[in-house]
């Protein structure tokens, strides 16, 4: 399923309360998250609104740090924001004054070693740009700007801007949310075969239990607040998968195995202590 040895993400009993008040009287957004994540892997996680799944992705990044545990990503502990990761959210994002090729470029004037080479390369990044936003389906939009796009087609130049700088993680909070069904799955091909050709690790949150076990190798489901992982899924669906298997009975049980999960949580949080 997946290629490499040792664990890319490695998440050692991580706790975060988001201030000392909070943390004092023991309220934590997340709560004793023990994750490993092999080199390669693509993990997806599942579960209610406010569990704490948009959290775990700030850990990830660094954009947060754990009042508890230790993150190591890649063999190194996380001390600050990560420049070997890339992110697409649910909105695109994609700044109005600039084409759909000057969008994805962004990152390249942002990140080192990129950014000091940014005018000198900027034919060759140029020609990078043009060569990934070909092949999520855009070759002759490049010069289009974000109104003369559709929401399908802006969030196909948010996935191009996330990994035009080469990461080795990708980072997916709700991306394909707000897409009509057709296009949603559209973009879940696209990105399965951009997976598929550079096996970068990606970390996908999702409400949408198809997407998640179509795309991933791992489904992760996390509990109401205080957010911590619950059940650990392996989906054992051979690669590559085309959309004709999200209509087998292999696939369809293991969603409602999930959603049986998922609906059990939420039973129990209602129910009064």
């Amino acid at each position: 399923m997946t290629t490499g040895g040792g664990n890319f993400v490695d998440f050692q009993d991580v706790w975060l309360a988001y201030n000392d008040e909070l943390e004092a009287v023991g309220q934590y957004a997340v709560e004793a998250i023990d994750l490993k994540v092999r080199q390669g892997e693509f993990i997806a996680i599942v579960g209610p609104s406010g569990c704490g799944k948009s959290t775990f992705m700030k850990l990830a990044t660094g954009l947060r740090m754990p009042t508890r545990g230790r993150i190591l990503i890649d063999g190194a502990p996380v001390t600050g924001p990560l420049k070997i990761s890339g992110m697409a959210f649910q909105a695109p994002s994609l700044l109005p004054w600039r084409t759909t090729v000057d969008n994805v470029l962004l990152p390249l004037e942002i990140v080192e070693p990129y950014r000091s080479n940014f005018k000198q390369k900027r034919a060759e990044y140029v020609e990078r740009a043009r060569k990934l936003l070909q092949k999520v389906g855009l070759a002759g939009y490049e010069d289009k700007f974000p109104w003369q796009l559709s929401g399908g087609m802006q969030q196909r130049a948010s996935i191009c801007r996330a990994l035009i700088h080469e990461p080795k993680m990708l980072l997916l909070d709700e991306p394909f949310g707000a897409l009509d069904a057709f296009t949603r799955e559209e973009l879940w091909c696209i990105l399965r075969d951009l997976w598929t050709e550079q096996r970068f690790n990606v970390i996908l949150v999702t409400h949408d239990l198809r997407e998640s076990v179509f795309l991933a190798d791992t489904v992760y489901v996390m509990s109401k607040s205080p957010g911590r992982f619950m059940v650990r899924q392996e989906i054992e669906l051979p690669r590559p998968r085309d959309l004709e298997l999200t209509y087998t009975k292999e696939f369809t049980d293991i969603v409602h195995d999930l959603r049986t999960h998922i609906g059990a949580f939420r039973q129990t949080a209602a129910q009064p202590s």
